[in-house]
């Protein structure tokens, strides 16, 4: 299985509220409902275990079951769309592939 962890903070100017809004409405519904992912969440970073400020705002968590199937899932009008108003409040988000180990 592959995992996507995507890592972002909010553009300046865009409210906090309204991106979790989205997150919570839209893009965690819909991406949930594909049949490429077995899972889909995001997380509000609090901080660094140290306690220090953390570098990114938001963490995603993509647990993707057939990344030939995500491919297809993603290409839709209705992804198109959610994707879209997502790159308007993220900052240059990390796209991470990963593996796991065991």
């Amino acid at each position: 299985m592959t995992t996507i962890i995507v890592l972002f903070n909010l553009k300046a100017g865009v409210d906090a509220a309204a991106y979790e809004a989205f997150a919570k409405s839209t893009d965690l519904p819909i991406v949930n409902g594909l049949k490429s992912v077995d899972s889909f969440e995001v997380y509000k970073a609090e901080s660094l275990l140290s306690g220090a400020a953390s570098p990114y705002q938001y963490i995603e968590i993509i647990h993707v079951n057939d990344m030939t199937e995500f491919g297809v899932n993603v290409s839709t009008e209705t992804m198109k769309k959610v994707a879209g108003e997502f790159r308007t409040m993220a900052d240059n988000p990390i796209f991470i592939k990963t593996e796991s180990l065991v």
